[in-house]
């Protein structure tokens, strides 16, 4: 959990110190002025898909409620963070690892953007569950206050309590006319 809470609060300090670290590692380990100035343009646009992947992984709640990130977050921004922090190592390898770096952050993207994405997937469903059992008649369960969806056990649903009246329930429909003035 340390981890995963570090990361969330790195994701943000990263949007900012890796693009600073591209441009003084380059100037530090020996790239050129021309190369300097190409890698400032490089650092602003890696700066802005930090930023952009950092408010991504934001939008979930359960990131914003619990201030940690999940297992698979963490796995692809180290990979990410990697190939940014390694470029400046290695003025032979940075052409190559710019392209990994730019391929990551893609993959990140869309990796980030599907995990919004089945998160509300994941909550809406819990939210129909919970709708379907409160129009059953069934109370919600105590224990969880976002229940999750429970699909894979359909036999344990209880049916809705009768009282001694019919399953179906009774509708009584009025119809009202206005007058008109």
């Amino acid at each position: 959990m340390i981890i995963r809470r570090a990361f969330y609060h790195w994701q943000f300090i990263a949007a900012g110190a890796l693009p600073l670290w591209l441009l003084v590692g380059s100037a530090i380990f020996g790239s050129g002025a021309w190369a300097v100035l190409g890698i400032f343009f490089g650092a602003v646009l890696i700066g802005l898909g930090l930023l952009l992947v950092a408010l991504v992984i934001y939008a979930r709640k359960d990131v914003r409620e619990t201030r940690a990130l999940s297992y698979a977050d963490v796995g692809v921004l180290t990979l990410w963070h990697a190939l940014i922090i390694a470029i400046p190592f290695s003025a032979d390898a940075a052409g190559w690892l710019s392209v990994l770096v730019i391929i990551g952050g893609i993959a990140v993207f869309w990796f980030v953007v599907w995990e919004l994405f089945d998160a509300a997937r994941r909550r809406v469903l819990a939210m129909v569950d919970l709708v379907e059992q409160q129009a059953q008649g069934q109370s919600a369960p105590a224990s969880a206050p976002h229940p999750l969806p429970n699909r894979s056990r359909p036999h344990e649903t209880k049916p809705a309590p009768t009282f001694g009246r019919s399953a179906k329930p009774e509708v009584i429909v009025i119809e009202e006319k206005r007058d008109r003035p």
